[in-house]
């Protein structure tokens, strides 16, 4: 079984149409999303649209959170707030409906699915977190493998019930040890904030153990020009180069 998983797209239908291309070229049996659909990109309805038309399972994740109650708008800064606020203008009932019945986690295919930390924060950062609570976190953990967005970066944390190893992870194929347990933030697809502008996801590789990182070009101009267009925070334009 090959599983894509997908996280933080953030509007960034550009992003995501030249993603679920290379997702078919490589023949994935199955895609996942780790939420953050929404908030800071242009194009939320497209990008709801297009993952409910697939039909891949989803997570929940904060920006879904503050759409499905206004009160969680108080967690994020003024210019995402401003975000938001517009992104929920942009999205039809039947994707308003859709984002309210996202779950907060998912065991499924043989993975835990979860958008910030396991088992079901959609709001807490990996970067919070001790190394000895991440310890226990993977102790505890059925099954052995979680994956994880919310960061917009790329990790791979394995934990063999001695030695916890940190690594970031870089375009190509990663082999995880069968003998640990494993926690991997994928990256964004959207907005990513590892260093290189392209859109990021993985695809793991159950039968082999391995972890192929994509990194995928697309059209950063349009996706810009249409930020600005709709008057959202220009911030959140610039930072995608």
């Amino acid at each position: 079984m090959r599983i894509a998983i997908l996280s933080d797209i953030h509007g960034n239908f550009e992003a995501l149409a030249r993603v679920l291309e290379d997702m078919d070229r490589c023949r994935v049996d199955q895609a996942v999303c780790l939420g953050d659909c929404i908030g800071y990109g242009p194009e939320p309805e497209a990008v709801i649209t297009e993952i409910y038309r697939r039909g891949i399972p989803t997570i929940i994740g904060n920006h879904e959170m503050a759409v499905c109650d206004r009160i969680h708008l108080q967690w994020f800064n003024p210019l995402a707030r401003q975000s938001l606020e517009k992104t929920i203008t942009l999205l039809s009932e039947d994707s308003l409906d859709f984002i309210r019945h996202l779950p907060y986690s998912r065991t499924l295919l043989g993975c835990h699915l979860v958008h910030g930390y396991p088992p079901d924060s959609a709001q807490t950062y990996l970067f919070q977190k001790t190394s000895q609570e991440i310890k226990q976190t993977l102790t505890d953990m059925v099954p052995p493998i979680c994956f994880i967005g919310h960061t917009h970066d790329l990790e791979w944390i394995g934990y063999d019930g001695r030695r916890l190893e940190r690594h970031p992870l870089h375009q190509g194929t990663t082999t995880l040890a069968t003998d640990q347990c494993h926690l991997i933030n994928v990256g964004s697809v959207g907005q990513p904030r590892d260093g290189t502008n392209h859109a990021k996801y993985v695809i793991w590789d159950q039968a082999h153990a391995l972890l192929d990182t994509r990194f995928v070009t697309y059209d950063i101009a349009r996706t810009v020009a249409a930020i600005e267009a709709l008057g959202l925070p220009e911030a959140h334009a610039r930072r995608l180069w």
